[in-house]
């Protein structure tokens, strides 16, 4: 029960109530302290009047008069003469003198306490003015003993009422914020544990019911946390579907290519110029293919090798890939080069610097296309004494919106209405697989540009 919300809150709420009774307390027995001595002034003065009305009492009459007020003795001082009006024998001597006329609420509290811890009876002086102006002052003697009982019980009755109140308001105010906040609580703790045993179900997100503002704004930012997991576990397991389906076809295609390859084979010892010139290329095309392909089925099983470093020698790589891309462009006003310095060299993975080079300036050169304007491509690389840095730009429109906003995110980042948006996370992720970084370095409405930074580290050379 303690450890639950609701348990901790009701007994938080009766402790909080008893600590507010319990301040209530103190003024109170101060205050009827003094009322229980103001009293004892008044009876002494109405028993000081039969004296007034007969000079001579009956000793008797005297002490039944005393008995009555609860008082030794009674002084009153009228006419700025001071009289003993009753007097009786006292058990002991005067301890302490109160005067009610100046007492302020300090005062009065700390006296009651001090009375309410000291069980000693002690006779006492009290001093007050006399009710309906009849002197200057009246003057009793008392004990403190009865007092102090009469305190005693009326803190009990105050403490047993105080309990009773402090119980019905935190039970009232348990109910209420149970019914206001723990109900509301606990329905949206029934929908995330629904919701857990099938996020893929959308008819199990969270909608929005409760009343209060702080608890609908967290209605709100489940239901959107909800939606995008839900979205996202379908678009995995739709990628699942999508990599199944691809490793079947790579399967397939590897073959086809290997046969392909066989072919390729004879077209090399043609004695055809053209074809002497064009062989290689296609060779070198049907062999990368080959190996994406081994690549695909190997990712399919997350076991896709890293890459295998060797120093490769960049201006080759580079005019292969403008090679490559200019047989599409041939129609078209676009220009490719490169930026680089003679013999520079790098250390990576042939096959996975090629793969980026060329998703790079294939994506630079289909964004050209797409506007139809023409421009240009330039592939640069340079070198510090930290890393190795390659740069791709180009004169397009820039990306759009959508594709910065999920820049190297797969089916997610294309530029291009029919485009997937692999390219980009493709040559990103193989770029990581070097240790290095892929980077948009800008993109607006006069091109784009990557860079690709590869570590040197302690391999360099």
């Amino acid at each position: 029960m303690l450890n639950s919300l609701s348990g901790r809150l009701l007994v938080l709420t009766t402790v909080f109530v008893m600590l507010a009774e319990v301040l209530i307390f103190v003024p109170s027995i101060a205050r009827f302290r003094e009322d229980y001595m103001l009293q004892r002034l008044e009876r002494a003065q109405i028993a000081s009047l039969a004296l007034l009305a007969d000079d001579m009492l009956d000793p008797e009459l005297e002490a039944e008069l005393l008995e009555n007020a609860e008082v030794f003795n009674v002084v009153l001082r009228r006419d700025a003469v001071r009289q003993l009006m009753l007097s009786s024998e006292m058990p002991q001597a005067i301890s302490q003198t109160f005067d009610l006329r100046r007492a302020t609420p300090l005062t009065l509290i700390g006296d009651a306490l001090m009375r309410l811890f000291k069980p000693e009876n002690e006779v006492i002086r009290v001093i007050g003015a006399p009710v309906r102006d009849a002197g200057l002052l009246i003057e009793i003697t008392m004990e403190t003993a009865p007092m102090r009982m009469a305190m005693i019980d009326y803190g009990i009755r105050i403490l047993i009422l105080s309990a009773v109140i402090s119980a019905i308001t935190a039970t009232l105010l348990f109910l209420t914020i149970r019914a206001m906040f723990l109900k509301p609580v606990k329905r949206v703790v029934g929908h995330i544990q629904r919701y857990a045993e099938a996020p893929e179900d959308a008819r199990r997100i969270i909608e929005p019911e409760a009343g209060v503002t702080e608890l609908r704004e967290a209605e709100v930012a489940l239901r959107t946390l909800q939606t995008e997991l839900t979205q996202a576990l379908k678009q995995k397991e739709r990628l699942a579907q999508l990599g199944s389906a691809v490793s079947k076809i790579s399967h397939d295609l590897r073959n086809i290519l290997s046969t392909a390859q066989l072919f390729t084979d004879r077209i090399e010892t043609s004695e055809d110029p053209a074809v002497k010139r064009l062989a290689p290329k296609l060779v070198g095309s049907i062999t990368r293919a080959v190996h994406l392909c081994e690549s695909t089925l190997a990712f399919g099983k997350a076991e896709e090798p890293g890459p295998t470093l060797t120093v490769v020698p960049l201006a080759d790589l580079l005019e292969e890939v403008i090679e490559n891309e200019r047989l599409a462009v041939q129609d078209h006003d676009i220009t490719l080069r490169s930026e680089i310095a003679p013999g520079l060299k790098v250390r990576a993975d042939p096959e996975h610097l090629y793969r980026i080079l060329s998703n790079l300036t294939r994506n630079a050169r289909q964004a050209l296309m797409a506007v139809g304007k023409g421009g240009e491509i330039v592939l640069r690389a340079s070198e510090t004494d930290s890393s190795w840095n390659i740069e791709v730009i180009d004169t397009g429109p820039g990306l759009p919106p959508k594709a910065l906003t999920h820049l190297y995110k797969p089916f997610q980042g294309g530029t291009r209405k029919e485009g997937s948006g692999l390219g980009l996370a493709i040559a990103a992720e193989l770029v990581r697989g070097h240790g290095g970084e892929l980077k948009l370095v800008g993109s607006d409405a006069s091109g784009t540009c990557f860079s690709v930074c590869l570590p040197k580290g302690d391999s360099a050379r």
